[in-house]
């Protein structure tokens, strides 16, 4: 069995040389596969989130995953902006690092090739929350 197109030209079509040429069947541009955490990097953030959570600090969480960067979001309350994002980026993975915690503000708080030395920033007192 050939692939094959049946096609009627308009009107006008064949007077100007316009022909249609099958080449086969229309094939798509394979997906490039999204970036995502292992389960061993999500047991190291959920470790980090839940002692948060324990504290009383964050209560909220988003994942998603992208074709470049998956992306793990903390909140303080569901409504509002991320307090921290966790990023995972492969194609940063011999540069400066795969890993990065970037605050509300876009400033890159810790960037890394290790994820739990990436995390020990949630451990410094000074990132603790307070409220006025």
């Amino acid at each position: 069995m050939t692939d094959s197109v049946d096609y009627v030209p308009r009107r006008g079509e064949a007077e100007r040389g316009l022909t249609l040429v099958a080449t086969g069947p229309i094939q798509k541009k394979p997906r490039e596969p999204e970036v995502f955490f292992n389960r061993t990097e999500l047991d190291a953030i959920l470790s980090v989130y839940g002692r948060k959570v324990a504290d009383g600090e964050w209560r909220d969480y988003a994942m998603g995953g992208f074709r470049e960067v998956a992306v793990f979001s903390v909140f303080r309350r569901a409504s509002e902006m991320p307090l921290y994002r966790i990023e995972k980026r492969p194609k940063l993975a011999r540069k400066q690092g795969a890993y990065a915690v970037v605050a509300a503000t876009g400033l890159i708080l810790k960037r890394g090739h290790d994820l739990k030395q990436v995390l020990k920033v949630f451990d410094k007192r000074a990132l603790r929350l307070v409220d006025a």
